[in-house]
Order: structure tokens, then sequence, then C-alpha cells
């Protein structure tokens, strides 16, 4: 198979015969293949970007290369001989394998004194390499003066850098700095510079790590393992290529330090062939079985009738929902995307308050997890401000609350395999929608604190009031749908004000693609459902009473029925109204009645009627045998 070379080694080598100033920006900590058999490097070998440089132009005729960094001074670690010429041609000396030199200052022995020196000499081809250059200076907006001089040196000695002769042809000197971003360096140094170059080294895209795949293949298995499975891989290539291809899916965002690691680990556990993707769940979140990949399919079968005992009247509502699980167990919701790592469903829920839209999530959650507390929920407006996006993702080093990590982060490396709840996310701040975007492109967030925080195993969703009312002419608030109105109609109208609002007035088109057609709008509490969702609060209070008290609640029709006119009188607060009515209608005024009677256990008490326009409100009940109060 050709060596793949990535886009960042062919520029390098475009542009170091070009350029005399080379910014490597981006994953330069990782560790890179080199593709071909080198004098340094052997072809295919896994090494830091620092030995990867020096292979890659000791190869291509460059007699010297040095690494800098301020903490050291200048080395070679893999040539002291070189190390040796470059103190030579600077003037100075080396002393135990190091040639000690500050950055900053204008001592004629300074870092950037003796790169100066050295780039404009004509005797020996040289490439000076500054590691870690991006903590060389606190930061590039409050430069003292003896930093901005030191990146004046850099800038003279590329300026001046000669030209030398060697057994392969002409070389200029060359100046290369490793930064984790170019905006880590004073912005006049790079920008404007016809010497300067900025190369991107990236994560390894897809072609890379499919690559990768195939070219280590047995690398990832221990050898018996290996010998057993592999002869049923030859005999059916497809399914070999189908495990690969999920593979390469899955791995995405991953750097070939990363792939490194799982490749090791995958032969330290002995995974069989047929389980190396697996291994991904193992490396990023530290456990073997993979939830989703439990799932009863009998459960998922009957989920909709369990879920309408919880949730009433949102039959539409929960049958989209159920549509994004179904494609999510079946492994269908990447197919229309490049990206596999996206969360596991996307849902915006939208409607008026009181209707079930958390309580669809929480119910989703105890479905699929056994658990509603791995309904995780944010409450969006406690995110409105600008810094906001801190407090949920995580403060950068060196700001107030660091150390703590984000709210949102923090949840989801606790436990990946949970439902994300965004309450009101009309009511954060535009800087955590920008968050929002690559979450819902990559299904991963790098924290305050620099980890990969995976959303690849979630389902993420939103909760809004949004297209209930909108604005008029003139700024005032107007319903938008109204009870009157049957679902269809509320579901265009609430659809289209969402659309208008993300578009229009937000500006943020980009999310609302991102959202896709996964907008679930809940229908308003209709009469019918009105009354399911009374006569199951009811029924629990009845079993409570029983269970707890060992008290047998009747509650007569006659009495149920003022009950019932009462609490679902004014439906415009959803079933969260109901709820209230019920407490405030039969808990309060009931509670009052058995303590006042003293019936606190082991009893029948029957509600004669609800006393629904007195202040408070009372209940007239009698103990069975005894008298009524």
């Amino acid at each position: 198979m050709t060596p793949f070379v990535t886009k960042w080694h062919r520029e390098l080598a475009l542009f170091s015969a070009l350029k005399p100033l080379l910014i490597l920006e981006g994953n330069v900590l990782d560790q890179y293949r080199y593709p071909e058999a080198g004098t340094v490097v052997r072809e295919n070998e896994l090494v830091p970007l620092s030995r990867y440089l020096m292979g890659y132009f000791v190869d291509n005729g460059w007699e010297d290369v040095v690494f800098y960094s301020n903490l050291v001074g200048f080395v070679n670690p893999y040539s002291p001989q070189m190390l040796a010429h470059f103190a030579a041609l600077a003037g100075v000396k080396a002393k135990d394998g190091a040639i000690a030199a500050e950055f900053t200052g204008n001592e004629a022995a300074s870092a950037p004194n003796l790169i100066r020196r050295v780039m404009g000499q004509n005797r020996r081809a040289t490439v000076t390499i500054l590691e870690l250059a991006s903590h060389y200076i606190t930061t590039p907006e409050r430069m003292g003066q003896a930093e901005v001089n030191s990146f004046n040196l850099l800038l003279q000695g590329a300026l001046s850098s000669a030209t030398v002769r060697t057994q392969q042809g002409k070389r200029q000197n060359l100046l290369i700095l490793l930064v984790n971003k170019v905006n880590d360096l004073p912005a006049w140094f790079y920008l404007n510079n016809p010497v300067c170059k900025t190369l991107t080294l990236e994560a390894p895209d897809r072609e890379e790590r499919k690559r990768l795949i195939s070219g280590a293949f047995p690398s990832f298995f221990d050898s018996t393992v290996y010998r057993t499975d592999m002869p049923y891989y030859r005999e059916h290539p497809e399914d070999l290529e189908k495990l690969q291809e999920k593979f390469v899916g899955l791995t995405e965002g991953m750097t070939f330090t990363e792939l490194d690691g799982l490749r090791r680990l995958s032969k330290q556990e002995g995974t069989p062939i047929r389980d190396l993707c697996t291994v991904v769940d193992l490396y990023k979140y530290g456990i073997k079985e993979n939830p989703w990949q439990s799932l009863s399919m009998a459960s998922l079968r009957h989920a909709k009738e369990d879920f309408q005992q919880r949730i009433k009247g949102q039959d539409h509502a929960l049958e989209r929902t159920l549509d994004v699980v179904k494609r999510a167990v079946t492994g269908m919701n990447g197919l229309s995307s490049s990206s596999t790592a996206k969360p596991k469903g996307v849902l915006f829920y939208a409607g008026p308050t009181g209707v079930g839209k958390t309580e669809t999530a929480k119910a989703l959650a105890e479905k699929l997890f056994g658990d509603e507390s791995t309904c995780i929920r944010f409450d969006m407006s406690e995110f409105g401000q600008s810094h906001s996006d801190q407090k949920l993702m995580g403060a950068p080093p060196g700001y107030v609350g660091y150390e703590a990590g984000g709210q949102l982060t923090n949840a989801v490396k606790k436990n990946p395999f949970c439902i994300l709840l965004f309450d009101e996310i009309e009511k954060a701040h535009a800087s955590i929608l920008d968050k929002f975007l690559q979450i819902l492109e990559d299904g991963r967030m790098t924290d305050g604190q620099g980890n990969t925080v995976y959303f690849s195993e979630t389902i993420i969703i939103f909760t809004s009031n949004l297209g209930i009312y909108v604005k008029d002419a003139f700024g005032n608030r107007e319903a938008n749908v109204t009870m009157d109105m049957d679902y269809p109609t509320v579901e265009k109208r609430v659809r289209a004000a969402i659309e208008d609002y993300f578009k229009l007035e937000l500006g943020r088109p980009e999310l609302l693609n991102r959202i896709g057609e996964n907008i679930v709008v809940f229908d308003y509490i209709r009469e019918e459902a009105a009354e399911a969702i009374l006569r199951a609060q009811v029924n629990k209070i009845v079993r409570r009473l029983a269970e707890q008290k060992e008290i047998r609640l009747v509650v007569p029709e006659e009495a149920y029925a003022q009950l019932k006119a009462a609490a679902t009188a004014d439906l415009s607060n959803g079933g969260r109204g109901i709820g209230n009515q019920v407490e405030a209608l039969l808990i309060n005024p009931l509670s009052r009645w058995l303590f006042d009677n003293e019936v606190l256990e082991k009893a029948t008490v029957t509600i004669d009627a609800f006393e629904t326009d007195s202040m408070p409100r009372a209940v007239r009940c009698h103990v069975e045998g005894g008298e009524t109060k």
C-alpha cells in the first residue's frame, strides 16, 4: 500500500523551499506515522512531532536540526553532533548536552540572538525548531519590551536567512515554531509577513484513520486471537470492511496518539476481532458494555403504551420521540451524515406550558436507562449572561472556577449514557448556542481543563415555549395559537414561529439545521386528556394512602364530578395546572380533615362532597361507621 502523506506534510515539503519562517499550529503534541523509511525514522513508525521533523529535514538535505525550549535551551536528543555544529555556528559552547539560553533579553547569548546568528550563516543548512512556543510569553496583548525585542530578533533572523549549498542542492536555513494556536504569538509577527507560512496540523481525517486501521490491523489483536478469528474474515471480506468502516466512524476526532492507545488497549484486553468497536467505548468511557446495546427490544415495542400511562393526550409527540429512539437503537441515526460521532438523537420539544415535555424526557430516561436520574436537566434561564458558557462548559485555565469544571461537561463525564434536557433553550445566551453547534455536529466538546467530553451516547432534548406567543408589528405580545385550534393548525403555526425565531430574530439558521425535522410540537391539554390526567392523579393519591397509611379513600362519582368540574375549568396551564388544582381542592383539605378528626391510619374514608367555593377549600367526609365532620 502506498504510504499516506498528511496534508501538512505535503505543505511542509512545498513551503520549506520557499519560506524561512514556518509556524506549525494545532495538533503539535500528537504523534505521527512517518510515511517512508529514512535515516532517523523507520517507515510507518509512530513518533513525536519533533522526531518526525528531525527525520524529514535530515532525509531532505538539511545538515543540522536543533530544538529549543525556554526550559532547557537548545538540544538535540537524537544527534549530539548536530548540537555541536549549531554551537560552533552560533559562537557558543554546549554543556551537558544543551546550550542554555533565555528567550527574553538583549544579551548576545540569548536564544533569539543565537538563532539570528545561525540563520544568517551560509556554512551549514540548519533548521531551528522552537517547541512549546505558545508558552514563551504570558499573552500577546500585554508583552513587555524585552518580549517584543525577542520576537523582533526572530523576525530579523528569518528576513536575513541564508541559502546553503548542500550535497542535495541548495537549502535555506529555517526557523520553525510549534504552537497550540497561532494567535498565541503576537499578530504582527506573522500577519502580512512575506517570509512566514502557517501550517495547521489537524486530527487524522477519515482517510488517514482508514489507512491506519487497514495497515496496522494485525497489531490491534493478540496473536492468538488474530490467528483464531482471521480465517473467517478472509472468507468474508465484506464483514471485515464493515467492521473497519464502523471503527473509522467511531474514532472521528481522535488523535494519532489516541488511536495508538486504542490499538494497545485492544491487544491488552485480548479483544476478539468482532468486538473491536467495543474498545472505543472502553477507551472513551471506561466501560465494556454499552447500555444502548443491552436495551430490551421487547420493552421498546411496548414503549408507547407505557408512555401513555404517564403522559396523556400527546400521542403524536410520543410517536415522534420513539422514532428517534428506534433510529438510534437500529444504528440508523448517522446514516445521512458524514459523522458517526453525533449524539444518538436530538429533539426539540415545543408547545404550551404544562403539557408533558419534561415528563416525556424523564419517562424516556427511565425506559432507556432504567432510572429517571439519567435525565439531566439544565434550566437555561440560568445561562443568559455572556460568560455563562464557562459555567456550563468550564472556565479556562487561570480563571475563577477552573478546577471545578463545567456543569454540563462534568455531568456527561460522570454519566455519558444519559438524556440531556435543556429547558427553555431560547433563554440561553448566544455564546452557549454556539457551543451547541459543535456538540450537535461533532458529538464532542473540549472542556476548560482540556479534556475531551463525548456526547455520542446521549440524547439531547431542548424544550421551549417558542411559538405560543409572538410579537405584533408594534412589539406587543399576542397569542399565536389557542386551544380553539385543532392540533394540525397548532403544529403548523408553532413550527413556523420557531423557524422565524432562529432565522430572523436570533440569526442562527445553522442551529435550526442541526435540529432538522426533529421539532416535536406538543398539543394543548384537551378535555379528554385533562380527565385522564385528573383520574390518574386521584388514583395515585388513593394508592399512596392505602400503601403508606392503610387508609382506604373512596371518592363517589357525585363527589368526583364536583372535583372534575373545578379542576378542569381552566386548562390554560395544562397538566401542571390540573396538579395544582388537585393539591388545592383535594390534598390540602383532605389532610386537614384527617388531622382534625385524628384519622391517621387503618380506616375507610369516603368523600361526600368538595366545597370548591369556600375559602379555605374544604371536603365533607365520613369514616365508615362514624359521623360526617
